[in-house]
């Protein structure tokens, strides 16, 4: 069989390895059966009190001691990396993506009177993540809000496109603890329950934790080093709209300039686009803003969808739990349920659906997601095929 190269022009960007942990399990399969079983893996926390939020709901995982010795997503980093470190070069490049790192250190730190919290430095983890991840570089962290991992595939997609590196292994972690869920049931940003993006009645985002990482290689690299390719990083697009410390414009036209240069980065047409994966936080602002965008840029409608009424919101994991998420279902030919969407806004129907649909055979994927302070992100993907 003669591999079809997916795109024209520059040094590509393919994906060799990647794995995740999530609410609904460890492994790719499992947060992938879940999520088109319907089910949300969002759940009643005991983590911590709740009576003074708004919801007593987010997506955890099972089996990690709070305020431990070891930090949350250090539990989950070795859950992560437990099988796969023998699959990382060790002379990968590393970014490390994250919004909060392990701030259940400095909690823990705090609660105890301790003056020394500098354990909580997110340097600390970076340099734990290299040590676990058995890597020899020192790395760099990326962290863009909730934009944080779409942001640091983006970075090390062209560090292999422009040169610099031909492997760089991105890793992503966040997890929920009492201050990051204080500080968004704050901001009155929480569903009681459990999201539901782009349905007419979504009321708030639901927070999860994840961990997650993929490596990157040169196409070169990959073929040299007898690697598995799995997708293809195309292009990448990142904007800022200066519109609010913590709200989207209401307009989109910042996810309107990132998706463009994403487009334009792939060399791509807007109709090569078969699929949308969405931010979708289920705020009523965001899946609005996003649906906004996708109307200015695409003159055919592709099939949006969102996975966090499932995962719930992971920060800084969300875009890379989503990129593997959607190279399965470029892989699956399906676009994936959007958990809890059962009754999608008037303005939304053609865009959102619910349950599975196909996706068509050679089409891209896009990816966006959107933080706080304005920062948006775009990622278009695609699958190596055969011919």
């Amino acid at each position: 069989m003669e591999r079809r190269r997916i795109s024209p022009v520059g040094m590509k960007t393919v994906v060799v390895s990647c794995n995740m942990v999530t609410a609904y399990g460890k492994g790719t399969d499992a947060c992938w059966e879940g999520i088109n079983a319907g089910k949300t893996a969002i759940s009643q926390i005991n983590r911590f009190p709740t009576q003074a939020f708004l919801s007593d709901h987010a997506a955890t995982v099972k089996g990690l001691a709070y305020h431990h010795e070891e930090s949350l997503v250090m539990q989950l980093l070795k859950l992560l990396f437990d099988e796969y470190r023998g699959w990382i070069p060790r002379d990968a490049k590393l970014i490390l993506a994250t919004t909060k790192g392990e701030i259940d250190l400095l909690e823990k730190g705090i609660l105890e009177g301790r003056e020394d919290v500098s354990c909580s430095n997110p340097g600390v983890l970076l340099g734990k993540v290299a040590s676990l991840a058995g890597v020899d570089d020192a790395g760099m962290i990326i962290s863009a809000a909730c934009a944080s991992s779409s942001s640091a595939v983006a970075r090390a997609a062209a560090m292999i496109r422009s040169g610099p590196a031909d492997c760089v292994l991105v890793v992503a972690c966040d997890s929920v603890t009492e201050f990051v869920f204080s500080g968004f049931s704050a901001l009155m940003a929480l569903d009681k329950y459990a999201a539901r993006p782009f349905d007419r009645k979504r009321s708030g985002l639901s927070l999860g934790e994840a961990a997650a990482y993929v490596v990157l290689m040169s196409e070169a690299r990959a073929l040299r080093d007898g690697r598995e390719i799995v997708g293809e990083v195309a292009g990448w697009g990142m904007s800022n709209d200066a519109n609010h410390m913590t709200g989207p414009s209401r307009t989109g036209e910042g996810m309107v300039l990132a998706i463009r240069k994403a487009l334009k980065s792939a060399h791509a047409d807007e109709k090569q686009i078969g699929i949308i994966s969405a931010h979708g936080t289920g705020t009523v602002f965001n899946d609005a803003m996003e649906i906004k965008a996708f109307t200015t840029v695409f003159s055919d409608k592709a099939p949006v969808y969102s996975i966090k009424g499932g995962t719930g919101h992971t920060m800084g994991a969300t875009g890379l739990v989503e990129m593997i998420i959607a190279l399965r279902a470029l892989k699956e030919g399906c676009v994936p349920f959007t958990v809890n969407l059962q009754d999608p806004h008037e303005e939304f129907r053609e865009w959102v659906f619910v349950g599975q649909r196909p996706v068509r055979a050679g089409a891209m994927a896009l990816l966006t997601n959107a933080g706080f302070s304005g920062i948006n992100a775009a990622l278009v993907i695609a699958r190596e095929e055969t011919e």
